[in-house]
């Protein structure tokens, strides 16, 4: 039951057999429907041929005892025939039968006026032996010599005598009926169904076999091959298939890209992590081995900053940790760009003293642009730590702003290592939307910092243009927004 093959075979077997009864329906219907046709048209004289030969009839009498012998003697026509006489109103007077057999008293004069003006037949009146029935007759009026009508001569074909035959029959050959009927329509809709298995299933069983028989080996994207003589819906379906398959595929290959990224990642940030850990260790161990009088702040001032470095390499991790599942959201608003540099440059000038790099940012008073403060602050950030770190001693970082294009650019310039080609590509991004979805992918290649503003930029919708040189610098352009 569960199986297609069950299903179809079921629905198949049940529509046949519904429109073979609907059909037999029909048909018994239309035959009795002709059959009452005929036999009214050929008895249509009937009624009035009984009145012409029978010399009571004739003179318009209709309640006599001896109409009970006329009406015996036509009986001999057969039994299928019933007689009656009315009144014009319609209430039986005289009938060969025993007064219990008659249910209805009166009949209804209108089928009877209908046969006689010549309407279409059949006409079907009521029968005084059924309370329910109505039957094929025939009837003609009644005329006394003068002329005076006084009633009709009503007879009633396919008596009850007739439809206790026809329903002992009807009983005998209805189980026989339902079962032949049952019979062919399931031989029917059996041969249908394999006609249809043959016809409509077969590109089915096609797309199966091409399903089976895909090959899992090799790098390339799977694909079942296009049949154009199939249907439309199983093109259809083998076309959403081979783009289900091709995403699979991608989705397969990005994985594992991805997998191998954060493999290399760790491998990047054991490094990043290791140097100032083993700073911190290595200076503290040293201070602890040399005597009271001799053990050097100075060490105790670099295993500090040693420290620092490590606090700020986790904290970045958290940070790289948080955007990646989505847990940081963008509100923009006015910010001032001059005061937001000020305080990035109070913020880093006791580092770049210390390393003897000169910071140079500028802004213009009245310029605001439209952004998350806190995101392009951070990116911001990462930029300048990042290039502290490689600028040489004696070197500068600046940041000021461009226009090109129509487009203001926030421009991070710097004359440090630069960046290779690989570290570039990484970094780099084709849109916004699709720098999310390609993010992690960059993490080996740029370290933890870099890494956080590939996130942070795509976040804020910025687009980003780098150049960098190895030993040369490098410039990181931000496309920043106006308020207007």
């Amino acid at each position: 039951m569960n199986s297609l093959f069950g299903r179809i075979l079921i629905s198949a077997t049940l529509a046949v057999f519904v429109l073979c009864m609907a059909l037999w329906q029909w048909f018994s219907h239309s035959q009795t429907h002709n059959a009452q046709l005929v036999q009214q048209s050929l008895h249509n004289e009937l009624a009035a041929h009984m009145a012409d030969i029978n010399p009571l009839l004739s003179q318009g009498v209709t309640s006599s005892a001896a109409l009970k012998e006329a009406f015996h003697d036509f009986m001999l026509l057969g039994p299928s025939f019933e007689i009656y006489t009315l009144d014009l109103a319609g209430n039986v007077i005289a009938y060969d039968a025993k007064q219990e057999k008659i249910k209805r008293p009166q009949v209804d004069t209108l089928p009877l006026n209908q046969f006689l003006s010549g309407a279409s037949l059949p006409i079907l009146g009521q029968d005084p032996r059924s309370n329910n029935k109505d039957k094929i007759f025939s009837a003609t009026e009644l005329q006394t010599p003068s002329g005076e009508k006084t009633g009709y001569l009503y007879v009633i074909i396919g008596g009850e005598l007739f439809d206790n035959w026809q329903s002992l029959t009807n009983e005998q050959q209805q189980l026989t009926h339902w079962a032949s009927g049952a019979l062919v329509s399931f031989i029917f809709a059996i041969l249908l169904f394999v006609l249809l298995v043959r016809h409509f299933t077969k590109p089915i069983a096609k797309l199966e076999h091409s399903l089976r028989s895909l090959n899992k080996d090799g790098e390339q994207a799977l694909a079942l091959p296009l049949n154009k003589r199939a249907p439309r819906e199983i093109t259809q379906l083998t076309e959403d298939i081979n783009h289900l398959l091709s995403r699979i595929h991608r989705q397969h290959h990005d994985l594992v890209n991805q997998q191998q990224a954060r493999q290399e990642f760790m491998l990047h940030l054991s490094h990043d992590l290791k140097t100032p850990l083993t700073s911190l260790q290595g200076y503290i161990d040293t201070w602890l081995l040399l005597p009271a009088d001799k053990q050097n702040r100075e060490l105790i001032e670099v295993a500090a900053r040693a420290g620092e470095q490590l606090q700020q390499l986790l904290s970045q991790i958290l940070q790289l940790t948080a955007l990646e599942n989505g847990q940081i959201n963008v509100h923009k608003q006015a910010v001032n760009l001059q005061q937001l540099l000020h305080d990035l440059q109070q913020q880093f000038a006791p580092r770049a003293q210390s390393q003897k790099v000169e910071l140079n940012f500028h802004a213009e008073p009245d310029l605001v642009i439209h952004s998350d403060p806190q995101l392009l602050t951070r990116v911001l950030n990462n930029l300048v730590d990042n290039a502290i770190r490689y600028t040489p001693k004696g070197g500068y970082i600046n940041i000021n702003l461009q226009q090109h294009d129509n487009q203001l650019w926030l421009e991070v310039t710097d004359n440090g290592s630069g960046m290779h080609k690989h570290e570039l590509s990484a970094l780099k991004q084709l849109s916004s939307n699709q720098a999310r979805l390609e993010s992690q992918h960059s993490l080996p290649q740029l370290g933890v910092g870099l890494a956080i503003v590939r996130q942070l930029v795509a976040l804020l919708e910025y687009d980003i243009e780098i150049e960098s040189t190895p030993g040369v610098g490098s410039t990181f352009k931000l496309a920043v927004e106006p308020l207007s």
